[in-house]
């Protein structure tokens, strides 16, 4: 797994986000039964699973955005339910979200993009959101002129890092990304992951992260969750799912496409396939 994690070990950590008994469906169709998830505070996780098996449904019923039949969610220690409206706001300012094709407003340019956020729950003066807009962009790895460019002018690898400088402008704890290496060139989506990396380190972040990206799972990922028929079928290391008897997870993690894996106590040499 990701050797250089800072994270701390499971049993230390803080629950971030914590689903259970959740049940969500469209009509007759029932999409996700019965589903328990923890995420733990300052880590990466993988969540992974079959197109069509629910992980986009899942992160939207967590962020309020699907209505869900049955299952409690809590975020940051508080049920959303129970909350008032003010707290839900204060919530929300606490979570940033990456959708899987940046959903950048084309008529904004990436420092307005950055600001919609902070004209929705914060009173601050222009320059000082704009000063707080030139920041994001620095943290992402993006050059101070890519402020004034719209959308239209952005790479695919620009795109996703003004996306994810919107994702982080209200200092969010908790981050989810939806596929957020899709689309990118092999060097690209190394670089992202790299990115990713480092900004938890650096800002403490809690990556909730979706993605098909095996070279992610491997490289930045400090647990992996797979989902399967409506539910969680098996989460934690790499080494977890190399375990796993269930037929799907086998030939995702050492199907034809899979990278070679080192067992544990062997060199690089001696690869799993």
């Amino acid at each position: 797994m990701n050797e250089a994690s800072t994270a701390p070990a499971t049993q230390e950590r803080e629950t971030v986000l914590s689903v259970r008994g959740l049940t969500v469906g469209f009509g007759d169709n029932i999409v996700l039964d019965n589903l328990d998830l923890d995420v733990y505070r300052g880590e990466i996780l993988g969540f992974v699973g079959a197109s069509g098996a629910g992980k986009s449904v899942l992160m939207r019923t967590v962020l309020r955005l699907l209505p869900r039949r049955a299952g409690s969610i809590r975020i940051l220690g508080a049920d959303y339910d129970k909350v008032s409206e003010t707290e839900r706001m204060n919530l929300d300012t606490r979570l940033g979200v990456l959708f899987q094709h940046g959903a950048l407003f084309s008529a904004l340019t990436v420092k307005e993009n950055i600001q919609l956020p902070m004209r929705e729950y914060l009173d601050l003066p222009q320059w000082l959101m704009d000063e707080l807009a030139y920041l994001k962009i620095s943290l992402v790895g993006l050059d101070r002129d890519a402020a004034d460019k719209y959308p239209s002018e952005l790479s695919g690898g620009m795109t996703k890092r003004a996306a994810l400088a919107r994702a982080l402008a209200l200092d969010p704890d908790l981050v989810f990304l939806d596929e957020p290496t899709s689309g990118l060139d092999p060097i690209g989506a190394a670089e992202f992951d790299e990115l990713i990396a480092q900004l938890r380190d650096t800002l403490g972040l809690t990556v909730y992260m979706v993605t098909h990206d095996l070279d992610s799972l491997f490289s930045v990922c400090d647990r992996i969750a797979v989902l399967g028929q409506k539910r969680v079928l098996v989460e934690g290391t790499l080494d977890d799912m190399l375990a796993c008897d269930d037929e799907w997870v086998k030939t995702y993690f050492r199907g034809k496409r899979a990278r070679s894996i080192p067992r544990p106590g062997h060199s690089g040499d001696n690869p799993v396939k």
